[in-house]
């Protein structure tokens, strides 16, 4: 197999274009976005509520609700992605990480792998956010986030995936429905 020829390179994510030699014999040029993977955090307090965090997303001209997320920087683990991620969005730490998986959020066109966890235990903590990040966060009941995500007002997957995992685990208590 020949190797990629890089045809975008920026802050985020490259670009490949790939002769790619499939089950069969199919032969194809495809287009790769080369992501070096995130790092995803769903923060849970005593209380059992989720925080999400609220921005604008550029990509679809909006703000999103969504849980704590950010790519994973050269060195880093995933887990020590995780860790900063969530003292740069939130300015908190946790003393208990529980890995809940990981998943490829486009695999027909994209590389990346997203890393999930899940946060407890929390105390505060601090590191510099990016200056480019406007960040507002909200404490919400289980049973409200998952009432957002079939309502429609919670729409990204990466943070529907994480409530979904923490639901089918019994991690939700009582009133996550």
């Amino acid at each position: 197999m020949k190797k990629p020829h890089l045809v975008f390179k920026g802050k985020v994510f490259g670009v490949s274009r790939d002769l790619s030699v499939e089950p069969g014999g199919v032969r194809a040029t495809r287009e790769i976005v080369r992501h070096p993977g995130s790092a995803v955090v769903i923060v849970q307090d005593q209380q059992r509520r989720i925080l999400l965090i609220r921005q604008y997303r550029f990509a679809v001209r909006r703000k999103m609700w969504e849980v704590v997320a950010g790519r994973i920087d050269p060195g880093e683990t995933p887990l020590e992605s995780a860790r900063r991620e969530l003292a740069e969005e939130v300015s908190l730490g946790a003393h208990r990480w529980t890995p809940l998986g990981a998943f490829h959020p486009s695999p027909g066109f994209v590389d990346e792998v997203m890393w999930l966890y899940l946060a407890r235990d929390l105390y505060p903590a601090s590191a510099q956010a990016d200056k480019d990040e406007r960040i507002s966060k909200r404490w919400f009941p289980p049973a409200q986030v998952g009432r957002m995500i079939r309502r429609g007002l919670l729409q990204d997957a990466k943070s529907a995936l994480c409530y979904f995992l923490l639901q089918q685990r019994g991690l939700l208590g009582r009133q996550g429905g």
